[in-house]
């Protein structure tokens, strides 16, 4: 049985492919690529570790030593939502709802990452979140915390946390009080009393109201009385005799047949027509 040719490779053409692949595995080892909202932190091996006197690498396209590592950050704001229980002043559990917005500081990633790390998250923020949390709620009462302080509550929670990571390269952009949960009976009786304060305000509202039209008639009533005092004051007998003489020359010219009097028991003139 003939045997058939075995494939042979020219001399030295392994040692060319073995080297080929040496460099392509240099070339992928020494690329980086950063997308948007992203930035890196180089470590040298050889040269101190991580990089801090120089910015961290930007977008795009980068070549580095095969033996330094980058490590790669989002710089975008990003969203950190924690259920916490925390106490209310009188010693209540409240169920709170927050939302908090942050990003790293780009310029400082490289101490972000000596000190902290990728998961600053858990190292940092998290806690500082809670322990502003607790302490601001522990300050109010549920029905505060539940209605009128709210607002108040979620900028004084942004003003602690803030405090306490911003030496920690972490820049804090804002807090949201999501949802705050009492006990139901709490809740109840507060809701409870809201109403009954509603209520309240409402007839309050419509007693000032009322009060007001009074004020108005009375002062229509009162002008109405003096305006006929006065009236009443100036009209002498002298005036109301004129005033008829007037009138009765007046009425003298129509064309209606009248007899004129002069002289009657006030001294003012009689008009007596046909009819």
């Amino acid at each position: 049985m003939a045997q058939q040719p075995q494939l042979q490779f020219p001399k030295g053409i392994l040692p060319i492919v073995f080297i080929g692949i040496i460099l392509l595995i240099f070339i992928s080892k020494s690329t980086v690529t950063l997308d948007a909202g992203e930035a890196g932190v180089l470590w040298k091996r050889f040269a101190g570790g991580v990089v801090t006197d120089q910015p961290p690498l930007g977008e795009g396209f980068h070549l580095v030593a095969p033996w330094n590592t980058v490590i790669v950050y989002e710089t975008r704001q990003q969203e950190l939502t924690e259920k916490m229980k925390v106490l209310s002043s009188n010693g209540l559990d409240i169920q709170l709802e927050a939302t908090a917005w942050y990003q790293p500081v780009t310029a400082e990633l490289g101490f972000l990452h000596q000190t902290k790390g990728t998961n600053y998250l858990d190292r940092v923020l998290k806690p500082a979140m809670r322990s502003a949390t607790r302490s601001v709620v522990g300050r109010y009462t549920p029905e505060q915390i539940y209605s009128s302080k709210r607002d108040a509550i979620q900028e004084e929670i942004f003003d602690e946390t803030k405090k306490i990571v911003q030496d920690q390269h972490i820049q804090l952009n804002d807090v949201l009080v999501r949802d705050v949960t009492l006990p139901v009976a709490i809740k109840d009786a507060i809701e409870r009393k809201l109403s009954q304060e509603q209520t309240s305000l409402e007839y309050k509202f419509k007693l000032e109201i009322a009060q007001k039209e009074a004020d108005k008639q009375r002062i229509e009533a009162q002008g109405k009385a003096d305006a006929n005092r006065i009236l009443s004051a100036s009209l002498t007998d002298k005036i109301l005799q004129d005033k008829g003489i007037e009138a009765t020359l007046k009425l003298s010219q129509s064309a209606n047949t009248k007899v004129v009097v002069v002289g009657g028991s006030d001294g003012l003139p009689l008009i007596l027509g046909n009819n």
